[in-house]
């Protein structure tokens, strides 16, 4: 294979003025996608852009959280509008190559470690590459490993987890660097795990002419995690992201702040919601990172993330006992009916059902979901379901709620992929009191199964939930503020008792399903985002005086 510096042609989008000229223009003149998901393909964006996404996770190969959905659904819907958008992600022993049928295009890519001859460990990691092209055109590249991630039955969790993403990292720029014929305007990478790729770039290619114009966009999925082994509080591990990047085996590496590293070297940085952009500028919510984010807020922005409405949808579901529109709602009570059936609750469609789907874990708020509900459904006649699985002691507690509200409370602590569509589409109300959030996906998508959502007023939740107003019928939703049981408890009573106005509660279903959460215009903002950060990287906006 040739080298890509000899291969890429003049025709590449970021070297022709055409897209200079137009970034100043899509800076101040947005073009932002049509709020239509049915009309994607109809939309093309002015200038191609060639994106590559180095990412952990990506649907259907290695689905743990929402980042792989995120990564699925923009790549679709900007090849849709007319870009060439890739992605490159570990190799995992759990993808099934027999379904996943690859193609070896590099065998025996050597990444540097960093180490020395004379060291104890070795100078290269011998990795190999392999291309798959998904049914929607999207082209996929896998590096391959045996001991980092052929023989790993899960994605994360593992103790050298630093070791595996830092080769990630160096394996996919050694490899577009050298060997492929195909080079991106814009390198995507996403949370920690890849934060290293634009520190890399800044420093072990600082010379290179290849890299000079590639524009850099971290995504901020979630604040919380920094690295492998990062105390933000600690004097003595502080790491403020200027030194040089310490060998794979270095004990360093464990402790050096991925995430630090990424805010700093990438051209812009965003996070899935303008809410959480505005609370990771805090102490409560920054991570130790509150003040370099302060210092950098002008590259810093927040895009909510979408949901796909092709499988998202009550008329076409398959999973539904029953499929509903906006025009006709019948079928919602067949599913809430099954609901009750499948948890053994009494079967009654004039009782509000409550349902909690997602992690059982702290963020979620789901310690102060039961102790509340265990205090309402004394006074209410209400159900409750929740779907869901995580935290051992979070499962024993639903458990006993379960058993002491026997008919009116229903708990699957398991994974499952075809009970949240069911609850989606049957259950009256969704609780979300998370303690932070984000984005958060299961609010939107309750909302276009019609049920309603209760959360709390934080990030992305708070960005894509509006507060039911019973004067002029407006809103889609009930929202508190404080992170408490009464403030949770009181919009609990508030949803009940103004589900018993059927008329007022069909216009509140009717308000949650004509929201639009599609991806079509999360692309149209990301292609303004992707031309800021090209305008950013040519004006030379990264580094500043934080690095220099």
């Amino acid at each position: 294979m040739k080298s890509t510096q000899n291969n890429v042609n003049s025709q590449n989008t970021f070297m022709g003025k055409s897209i200079i000229d137009h970034v100043s223009k899509v800076i101040s003149d947005p073009i932002i996608g049509s709020n239509d998901e049915r009309n994607v393909e109809q939309i093309k964006d002015p200038i191609k852009l060639n994106v590559l996404h180095i990412a952990t996770e990506v649907q259907p190969f290695s689905s743990v959280g929402g980042l792989s959905n995120v990564i699925s659904y923009l790549s679709k819907t900007m090849l849709k509008r007319g870009h060439d958008v890739r992605i490159f992600m570990p190799k995992f022993g759990i993808i099934d190559e027999r379904k996943y049928k690859m193609e070896l295009i590099h065998k025996g890519l050597r990444v540097p470690t960093g180490h020395s001859k004379d060291s104890t460990h070795p100078q290269y990691l011998i990795c190999n590459v392999k291309k798959y092209v998904r049914d929607d055109g999207i082209i996929v590249y896998f590096l391959e490993n045996m001991e980092y991630y052929e023989k790993r039955h899960n994605v994360y969790a593992y103790s050298d987890d630093h070791i595996r993403w830092a080769l990630l990292s160096y394996g996919a720029l050694r490899y577009i660097h050298r060997y492929l014929d195909w080079k991106p305007d814009v390198l995507h990478v996403h949370d920690w795990h890849t934060s290293l790729v634009p520190n890399i770039i800044a420093t072990t290619y600082k010379k290179s002419d290849y890299f000079s114009n590639i524009a850099t966009i971290l995504t901020i999925h979630n604040m919380a995690f920094l690295g492998q082994d990062v105390d933000p509080t600690s004097e003595l591990n502080f790491d403020d992201g200027k030194s040089d990047i310490p060998p794979l085996f270095s004990e360093r590496l464990r402790r050096l702040n991925y995430l630090r590293r990424g805010i700093l070297y990438a051209d812009l940085v965003n996070t899935v919601s303008e809410g959480y952009a505005r609370q990771i500028l805090t102490k409560e919510y920054g991570n130790g990172l509150d003040k370099l984010l302060l210092e950098l807020r002008s590259k810093l922005f927040g895009v909510i993330n979408g949901i796909d409405y092709e499988k998202m949808s009550p008329e076409t579901d398959p999973l539904l006992e029953a499929n509903f529109s906006t025009k006709d709602l019948s079928g919602r009570l067949v599913n809430k009916k099954k609901i009750q059936k499948e948890f053994g609750l009494d079967v009654n469609e004039n009782v509000p059902l409550f349902g909690f789907v997602g992690r059982l874990d702290q963020q979620k708020g789901v310690d102060l979901l039961l102790e509340v509900m265990d205090k309402f459904l004394k006074d209410f006649n209400a159900q409750f379901v929740l779907i869901g699985s995580g935290d051992h002691g979070l499962k024993k507690l639903a458990e006993k709620l379960a058993k002491k509200y026997k008919n009116k409370v229903g708990v699957h602590p398991y994974p499952n992929f075809t009970l949240p569509k069911l609850v989606f589409g049957g259950a009256d109300i969704m609780l979300m009191p998370s303690r932070f959030e984000p984005c958060g996906i299961v609010q939107m998508e309750a909302m276009r199964y019609g049920a309603i959502p209760i959360v709390r007023a934080t990030g992305g939740l708070d960005d894509t939930v509006e507060d039911f107003d019973p004067v002029d019928l407006t809103g889609t939703g009930f929202k508190f503020k404080d992170f408490d049981g009464w403030s949770l408890y009181g919009q609990m009573v508030r949803a009940a008792e103004t589900y018993r106005n059927k008329e007022t509660w069909k216009q509140l279903q009717i308000n949650a399903m004509s929201a639009d959460f599609s991806w079509n215009s999360v692309a149209g903002k990301y292609y303004n985002l992707y031309s800021k950060a090209i305008h950013f990287k040519k004006e030379g906006y990264v580094h500043g005086a934080l690095i220099e």
